[in-house]
């Protein structure tokens, strides 16, 4: 049974006869006509009896008209909200970010997307970069922006940034120098990414510089968000990690802190992620585009 047998089923039934319903859809009479008999065939029974000109429904014909108007009804539906996705004039635009994406990230975002498309809802998803890679591949967003290391199973992974992390203290002694893996080990840490803990991808490589000198690392204090181990650390709680992005824009970045880079450089790497060979919808493909332009421009700065 296909859709068009049910049109034509349909179409027959409104015009009462099988030349006039040929007619109004532009067919053959003869394509029209062999379609319906397809379609009982399948179903096993008559769907029409002749009376003179007159088509007339036999019982199964009557029982089939409602759910052959529904079907069609919603095929018209699905097929109208993927026109809406296609087109951009409905539906929901839906991104992954980093779990500690900046706000102006987000925001500039968001009001580039929703001046051009303000009919299309947007929904951005900040998780911890494992999570979002598993959403993603589950098929639940289409895209997103998150730092690597990743599991990549199932995923195009596009490389876009790198940015330096920095260690910060209010102890000017202490970030003298750059610092060696070693020194974490002996001096209270502020930690954020709670949730995720040893899942953060800045923490593994950590934990993997620590492994290998022969060292451990357990941080102090874990807290949810860099802002508030900022402020722990400003208060003189414990060190912490930084982005030298947000380092340079200095929003939010307290005066007492001062910074130092790593003995071995320690670099946070972007990078966005789909699932592998599945091509993005038109809203996901400009989200990525106005991701990435944010991006350049923290890049430049």
């Amino acid at each position: 049974m296909t859709l068009q047998q049910l049109r034509y089923f349909l179409a027959a039934i409104e015009h009462g006869s099988f030349s006039a319903a040929a007619d109004a859809l532009h067919l053959a009479q003869p394509s029209l006509s062999d379609q319906i008999r397809r379609l009982e065939g399948e179903l096993g029974v008559g769907l029409f009896v002749r009376t003179g000109r007159q088509l007339v429904l036999t019982e199964a014909g009557r029982a089939l008209r409602p759910a052959a108007e529904a079907t069609l009804a919603a095929a018209t539906h699905a097929i109208s909200s993927v026109a809406e996705v296609r087109e951009m004039t409905g539906g929901t635009a839906t991104f992954g970010t980093f779990g500690d994406a900046p706000s102006w990230l987000v925001v500039n975002v968001v009001a580039g997307f929703r001046r051009r498309h303000p009919a299309v809802r947007v929904r951005i998803l900040g998780l911890n970069s494992s999570d979002v890679a598993e959403e993603v591949r589950a098929g639940r967003i289409e895209a997103a922006v998150v730092v690597l290391p990743i599991d990549d199973q199932g995923l195009d992974v596009r490389p876009v940034l790198r940015e330096e992390v920095l260690y910060a203290s209010a102890d000017p002694a202490r970030v003298r120098e750059p610092v060696a893996i070693e020194q974490l080990a002996h001096v209270p840490l502020v930690l954020y990414d709670a949730r995720w803990g040893g899942q953060d991808p800045t923490r593994r490589a950590l934990a993997a510089r620590a492994q290998r000198a022969g060292v451990r690392i357990e941080p102090a204090i874990e807290v949810e968000g860099m802002a508030s181990a900022l402020e722990l650390a400003a208060r003189g709680l414990g060190d912490t990690l930084v982005s030298a992005r947000h380092v340079r824009r200095r929003a939010g970045f307290p005066s007492v802190l001062r910074t130092a880079p790593f003995a071995e450089p320690l670099e946070e790497a972007f990078a966005f992620i789909s699932r592998r060979g599945v091509p993005l919808s038109p809203a996901s493909r400009e989200l990525v585009v106005l991701v990435e332009r944010q991006l350049g421009a923290l890049r430049a700065g």
